[in-house]
């Protein structure tokens, strides 16, 4: 059996009939990746295994959040486990079945797994799509681009029922674009790009540093700004950023940043007590709260001192409701001087270059 995932998109997908003559169901054939789909107003759907199996267990709250790239199959069986073995919905914007295929056939212990790929925001109201989310055991959002699902799901009925989803003690789980979303605050990329590290710094009251908030309501996370991809593209920078502008527009002082890196999961349970599963010694980064920015102005580089970081590691528990971490796998302290990161001890984690 295997711990962890080295991605491979499966070519085969098993063929099932959902919600009676209603939906097709779409399904890749025996050897080729060609797949044929069913295509409704606004979304694509997919699906695979038994959708009329019984849960074999009872659910219990959840949240994974996942930084990228290959999965820690540990994680998604901890996700699996609280979704109590039955049904996993996956949610994006782009892309098929990989997720789908991927769930049911490499990881396994799953009744069923289904797929709907949005086109358009008016899938966010479709009775059949709410319908299949509010059956759901457990939910991923896939990666891609999370500035669509801001654009198709933010103040839509899909909305609320994610957020009744996890009200009632479901797990839900998201990699790259799909956690970016997860926390209460999060890095829009509603301009279309990707930030670096490096242009947030130098102007975060600029245009392109676009966040949003009132999407998700996660508990344990009203207070989190959460990012992902996070050391391989060296988006520390980024997250200080980030909270240095959110603490500005919004007044606060309590905000806390969360990074994951690639091939790494932070899971939480229903009791707010958050581990890591990794596959490559990867961490989840806790930032701040951090001080009040020194310099923060339009068109000026930031300049903040003392910024607090934890790396949550495989050995660490994170305590959320107070952001404790025991065992932290490192401790540091940076400071933005003139746009530019600088770790103050020299044993801390390596900031992003200037």
């Amino acid at each position: 059996m295997r711990l962890w995932s080295r991605r491979s998109v499966l070519a085969r997908t098993l063929c099932q009939g959902v919600l009676g003559a209603v939906l097709a169901v779409g399904c890749t054939s025996a050897l080729a990746a060609d797949t044929t789909e069913s295509r409704r107003d606004g979304y694509r759907y997919y699906a695979i295994g038994d959708l009329a199996a019984p849960r074999p267990a009872p659910t219990r709250a959840g949240a994974m959040l996942v930084g990228g790239g290959d999965w820690p199959y540990p994680a998604f069986r901890w996700m699996i486990e609280r979704a109590g073995h039955g049904r996993i919905v996956i949610l994006r914007a782009s892309g098929s079945t990989e997720a789908q295929d991927e769930f049911f056939r490499d990881i396994g212990g799953i009744t069923a797994a289904q797929t709907l790929v949005f086109e358009d925001r008016r899938a966010a109201s479709d009775p059949q799509v709410l319908e299949i989310v509010r059956q759901a055991d457990g939910i991923f959002l896939a990666g891609g681009d999370q500035s669509n699902y801001v654009r198709y799901w933010k103040g839509t009925p899909l909305n609320r029922a994610l957020d009744a989803h996890v009200r009632a003690g479901k797990p839900i789980g998201g990699t790259s674009a799909g956690l970016a979303i997860l926390g209460a605050h999060a890095y829009g990329a509603m301009d279309g790009g990707s930030l670096t590290s490096k242009d947030a710094l130098r102007d975060p009251a600029g245009p392109a540093l676009t966040l949003v908030d009132d999407f998700l309501h996660l508990p344990y996370l009203e207070r989190v700004l959460t990012d992902s991809h996070f050391g391989k593209r060296e988006r520390l920078g980024r997250l200080i950023a980030m909270l240095a502008r959110l603490a500005q527009e919004q007044g606060r002082d309590d905000l806390v940043g969360i990074g994951v890196d690639e091939y790494t999961a932070l899971c939480i349970d229903g009791d707010g007590i958050g581990r890591v599963f990794s596959g490559d010694g990867g961490h989840a980064w806790l930032v701040g709260p951090q001080p009040a920015a020194e310099v923060y102005a339009a068109g000026k580089p930031l300049s903040v001192r003392a910024v607090p970081v934890l790396g949550v590691g495989g050995d660490s528990v994170l305590h959320l409701a107070d952001f404790r971490v025991e065992r932290p796998a490192f401790s540091a302290l940076y400071d933005v001087e003139a746009g530019r990161l600088v770790g103050r001890d020299e044993n801390a984690r390596p900031p992003p270059p200037p």
